[in-house]
């Protein structure tokens, strides 16, 4: 007999957590719309002149012990609860299912008063955590979660073409095991990162970590492993990377290297995990392969190189995360109890 993925179990009389996908993304536009209207109060903010691609604009030229402090403590109040929330569910919940439990009730509504929060602070103290911290860690975080994404999902969807990379188990169970805390760090760190300004970049930003504060909120639910869902949030960083592009250096910038850049890694590894068929992965393939050809017969083929900057990083750097975690793996499978099994893995005769 043909084996089967066993559904989570029904939660009866609790809210679907696929339910809370279809109207939190409504929200997250909401909360988007939010950070616009802090935007247009913060007229009277003056900035030091840009000083190149290491440098992050939006920050105060004197600082003082209380911008830097409310951004501080607001982000380590916010990392703290989620941390608190991760720990508690994995300890106390330990269970997946298809509805929302009380606990993911209680994160929503902690996530949706700690944005409450940065935008009051935005609005009397600006400063975000950008004041004492590199451009380039932000930037990283979400690199390393997208990194991660890919080391976790190497089981179920393989690396290349829908082939397994040789990434020993004991990495990987350690990597879904604690992959919460660190993406709650990828996610609010950046989200303390900036000050709620009203650029189309930052809008776009804020929409993009929404969604991934949203998608922590949803720890042990059945939303937060399907895999369109996932996939989908996967994808955004190459809408997110484009437009900044465009946005920042016009038609003529660096935004082919960030589209065509991480849709490789897609057209790579991530649509090998969404169920298409032989002839719809080809199909994905050929289409991509035509617009990289189009895009570069314009903008010259002696760029084209460019496209391999990105997924050749992400890929070097899950290379180095798996030798890296590889030992503290060892270490904690010794100490720590069996990893509860997401429904996708749980299988039945």
């Amino acid at each position: 007999m043909v084996n089967s993925p066993a559904r989570a179990p029904a939660d009866r009389g609790s809210f679907r957590s696929e339910r809370a996908l279809i109207y939190g993304v409504p929200a997250v536009a909401l909360l988007t719309g939010l950070v616009w209207l802090v935007g247009q109060t913060l007229h009277g903010v003056t900035l030091l002149p840009d000083q190149g691609a290491s440098w992050y604009y939006w920050k105060l030229p004197e600082p003082t012990a209380w911008t830097r402090l409310s951004a501080w403590l607001g982000y380590a109040a916010h990392q703290i609860v989620s941390w608190g929330l991760i720990w508690y569910a994995q300890t106390r919940v330990r269970r997946y299912s298809t509805g929302l439990k009380p606990v993911n009730v209680l994160a929503i509504g902690l996530t949706l008063a700690f944005i409450g929060l940065h935008a009051v602070q935005t609005r009397f103290f600006y400063d975000g955590l950008a004041q004492d911290v590199s451009i380039f860690s932000s930037q990283g975080s979400v690199v390393l979660l997208l990194v991660v994404v890919l080391l976790m999902e190497n089981r179920r969807r393989g690396l290349v073409a829908g082939k397994r990379a040789p990434i020993p188990a004991t990495v990987v169970d350690f990597a879904r095991r604690y992959h919460g805390y660190l993406f709650s760090w990828a996610a609010i760190y950046t989200f303390w990162y900036h000050p709620m300004e009203a650029t189309s970049g930052h809008l776009i930003g804020f929409f993009y970590m929404f969604l991934l504060l949203l998608q922590s909120c949803l720890f042990f639910t059945t939303a937060h492993t399907n895999r369109w869902w996932t996939a989908s949030l996967e994808l955004m960083v190459a809408v997110h990377g484009t437009l900044v592009a465009v946005m920042n250096s016009g038609p003529d910038g660096a935004w082919p290297m960030f589209l065509f850049g991480f849709l490789a890694i897609f057209v790579i590894t991530q649509m090998h995990g969404l169920g298409f068929g032989a002839g719809t992965r080809w199909a994905i393939l050929a289409g991509y392969l035509v617009a990289v050809t189009a895009v570069y017969s314009w903008r010259g083929m002696d760029r084209l190189s460019e496209i391999l900057r990105i997924p050749m990083a992400e890929y070097l750097v899950l290379v180095v995360l798996v030798l890296l975690i590889w030992p503290f793996a060892l270490l904690a499978r010794s100490r720590s109890r069996p990893l509860t099994k997401e429904p996708s893995d749980v299988r039945t005769p």
